[in-house]
């Protein structure tokens, strides 16, 4: 493991990202237009849904459609892309995702809509919606990690990973605190986040237009043509056994995560209700603070990002000198114990702070799981060989996140059926297990050993 007395420089990724050749430039701009518009929507859907009139399980179906949509949308993106070329595949994509936030804006103007015996309620549009607007997000996974993987030295691939993720996750931090500014305008939420959901539809456009007349794919010879099930089969076989133990720890972590995360919001605001409501006092004046829940959800929500922000570039430099290992299950650690931290904290700490008290350090506690996300893709894609890193890390994420898929509806039925308690507390044992495993059985990357 390396060994030299670096500083850590957190300014570091933004550096780079100057420094970037104009084509690379414009695709990490487009990112992080379809991230802000993402991360600005994402994560207040299922509030949404419910004042729409949806129940907590389908809630769950619905991150459980999400969860399908991240298992398949990357090979099919990819054939797509082979056949128009990089330009006119990503125009497409982002039209398509561009559209997906047109829906969800709309869906209430919609309404109820009645088929004979049936009924399609506005939430039904919330469905459609995610259908299109994870389109653009399934470009680039495989490529991403490859790219990374070729650019730097093997022993310094997490702290390569932490300056691109640092630039990209930037983007999640100021979405949702861009949301929850523009949620505070209007005292209906309903109405409030559709100013969101324009704002989602403005990054869109723009992002798309951007891609398409700036970027130059002329020399762009990323990926190969989809050979089908047959390849899917074969990079089954093929992969590396030291990820075998990863993958076994993450995809129990990511199913646990799964099952809750939906939940998050509902967790502050239906099942809490906790905004916040306070006085701030600066140089003489004062400035009174009321935030709905909902509100208050996404300043939570910057709060966990900014954690993550200033923790990932250290932790890879940890990473340099302990290994990925024990980065890796810190994170893994966090995933684990998280819903129970979130749904029980405010019961045992309420009598010595309050409610919005606990929630900010509970969310900041959330933040400490991205510290091992560089390290973790290190440890995907470290013991691929050269030029297969794209391969290796697509069967990775195809293989978890198909196992991973009824999570979320498993979660829902025991939100909606059992109890919010039993649902977070049954998510947090698997978590620990997955993390357990992978502490007794997950393998070093010799790089960092």
């Amino acid at each position: 493991m390396a060994t030299e007395d670096e500083s850590v420089d957190l300014f570091d990724p933004f550096k780079q990202f100057i420094s970037l050749e104009r084509d690379v430039l414009v695709l990490s701009l487009a990112m992080f237009a379809f991230s802000l518009g993402f991360q600005m929507t994402n994560r207040f859907l299922p509030d949404y849904m419910v004042a729409l009139g949806a129940s907590g399980f389908i809630v769950g179906l619905f991150g459980t459609v999400g969860n399908i949509i991240s298992a398949v949308y990357p090979y099919p993106g990819g054939a797509i892309s082979d056949r128009m070329g990089s330009r006119y595949a990503l125009t497409l994509f982002g039209l398509i995702s561009t559209a997906g936030f047109v829906f969800w804006l709309v869906a209430p103007q919609i309404g109820t809509i009645s088929l004979g015996m049936f009924l399609l309620e506005p939430w039904v549009w919330i469905f459609v919606g995610l259908l299109l607007a994870q389109a653009w997000k399934s470009f680039g996974l495989g490529a991403t990690f490859a790219v990374v993987k070729q650019a730097t030295e093997p022993s310094r691939l997490a702290e390569g990973f932490a300056s691109t993720e640092t630039f990209r996750r930037t983007a999640f931090l100021v979405g949702p605190v861009l949301a929850a500014v523009l949620i505070g305008l209007h005292p209906d939420f309903t109405v409030s986040f559709q100013y969101v959901l324009a704002a989602a539809v403005v990054f869109g456009a723009l992002g798309t237009v951007a891609q398409h007349f700036l970027y130059d794919a002329s020399e762009d010879t990323i990926g190969g043509s989809f050979e089908g099930i047959e390849q899917i089969k074969r990079d089954l076989r093929e992969m590396p056994e030291p990820l075998r133990p990863l993958l076994v720890g993450d995809t129990l972590v990511r199913f646990a995560n799964g099952m809750v995360y939906a939940f998050f919001i509902l967790v502050i605001t239906r099942f809490y209700e906790i905004g916040l409501d306070t006085t701030l006092a600066l140089g003489g004046f004062s400035y009174a603070i009321d935030l709905s829940p909902q509100a208050f959800f996404g300043y939570l929500l910057g709060v966990e990002m900014l954690v993550a922000l200033l923790t990932m570039i250290p932790a890879a430099k940890v990473a340099e000198r302990v290994g990925l290992k024990p980065v890796v299950a810190l994170g893994f650690a966090v995933y684990g114990v998280f819903p129970v931290v979130l749904i029980y904290a405010p019961e045992v700490l309420a009598p010595s702070l309050s409610l919005s008290g606990i929630m900010i350090l509970v969310f900041a506690f959330s933040g400490l799981r991205f510290a091992g996300l560089p390290s973790h893709k290190a440890l995907i894609v470290g013991p691929a060989e050269q030029g297969a890193g794209g391969r290796v890390t697509g069967t990775y994420y195809l293989l978890r996140n198909t196992i991973v898929i009824p999570s979320a509806a498993l979660g829902g039925y025991l939100w909606d059926f059992v109890s919010p308690e039993i649902a977070f507390s049954v998510a947090a044992v698997i978590g620990v297990i997955g993390t357990g495993y992978f502490l007794v059985f997950g393998r070093e990357f010799e790089a960092y050993a």
